[in-house]
């Protein structure tokens, strides 16, 4: 089967005027030369969109282990342009997340929906002054035993966990995370803004919701915003227009390049549900005005953002253009966590796991395989 569309957007340029071949679920070619017959999609053919930072959907949340709420989630997820993601755990008890993740690893071969690529276990090793919706009784020191639990539990996914990296211990356990296939992130955190670039030199690679959860800038006081920003990790950022004022989420992009920004959801169970009353984890939450706070102190808990809203707003601020903002939430958030070798991109021989976009950058369809399966 061939698509075309006005515009292509590949990893590294733009294909005007162009036919996509999609063969036994891959792509097979991209040519200029017209077929016999041919799918005209119209505008902007995208990579599938990829989610690495996203707890829940629909009404389900990961941490609840609640059987086939995986299934909900990822078919849900279709309606976002999302073709790939990591459901997400939250701080918690050890004995809940190890059932998180054993439900995740039964069941995430079965979902018909976007692709299961991993895990990110958001904590618990955190500290509790930036908690966010974070229970901070469960917050301990960096366990390398439990993490390897929790990635056999889970079938292996496990490739990505979060820590504050003033606690004790942390040098060790990123060594031995990554020796082990796991990415480790930095969120959570009032640490120093040298401590959290020792902990880059260590072998972190990630932020978690730049701005939100950690240490701010101050000119005499860099913090772990300062660090993000003076580092080559990658920095996720939650452009929802609630969490980051569209003014400081360009600064950030400014400063690091388009290139190591990895736009991300945060989601909760709330996603793309009515306004009302919700969990996250063991926490009230409402749901008003498009974003997500405790009911009890208002902090923000999580989000209700759709990964292709967030593609929407960073153009619309005028604070990247269509090939940027694609990239951020495809190509970008996939390098972080090592996926980008089956997704992330529109390539000879990847899973034809693709996105249709007008002109205003609104979905039109998303298609796993090659089969369209939303719009």
């Amino acid at each position: 089967m061939f698509y075309k569309a006005d515009y292509i957007i590949l990893e590294d340029k733009v294909l005007e005027d162009y036919y996509m071949e999609v063969e036994d679920g891959k792509i097979k070619s991209f040519s200029k030369e017209q077929p016999k017959e041919f799918e005209d999609s119209g505008e902007i053919i995208a990579p599938g969109l990829v989610d690495t930072h996203i707890h829940g959907y629909h009404g389900e949340d990961i941490m609840n282990a609640k059987k086939g709420a995986l299934e909900i989630i990822s078919k849900g997820l279709l309606e976002t342009g999302v073709t790939s993601f990591l459901p997400t755990t939250l701080t918690d008890s050890t004995e809940k997340l190890d059932e998180a993740c054993r439900v995740v690893g039964e069941e995430y071969k079965d979902v018909t929906g976007a692709k299961v690529r991993g895990v990110f276990l958001e904590g618990p090793f955190f500290t509790e002054k930036y908690k966010g919706a974070q229970n901070e009784k469960y917050m301990s020191d960096p366990d390398i035993e439990k993490l390897k639990k929790w990635k056999e539990l889970s079938d292996g996914l496990v490739n990505k966990i979060a820590i504050a990296p003033e606690r004790e211990g942390v040098a060790d356990f990123i060594h031995k995370a990554n020796a082990i296939g796991v990415a480790v992130a930095l969120g959570h955190s009032d640490a120093s803004y040298e401590d959290a670039m020792a902990a880059v030199d260590e072998g972190a690679n990630i932020f978690v919701h730049t701005y939100n959860g950690m240490s701010g800038l101050h000119h005499r006081k860099p913090g772990m915003v300062g660090a993000a920003m003076n580092s080559d990790a990658i920095s996720e950022l939650i452009c929802d227009g609630h969490h980051v004022n569209p003014a400081s989420a360009n600064i950030l992009m400014d400063v690091k390049g388009r290139d190591k920004i990895a736009l991300i959801t945060d989601c909760m169970s709330a996603g793309g549900m009515a306004d009302g009353d919700y969990k996250l984890g063991e926490f009230d939450v409402i749901v008003k005005d498009g974003a997500a706070r405790l009911k009890e102190g208002g902090n923000l808990a999580g989000s209700i953002l759709k990964l292709k809203d967030a593609v929407k707003n960073v153009v619309e601020w005028e604070i990247a253009d269509v090939f940027e903002a694609i990239q951020m939430a495809s190509l970008v958030p996939a390098k972080s966590v090592g996926i980008d070798d089956v997704c992330g991109k529109l390539k000879i021989g990847y899973d034809a796991d693709f996105i249709v976009l007008d002109d205003n950058l609104d979905l039109k369809s998303t298609y796993l395989n090659g089969e369209k399966v939303f719009g």
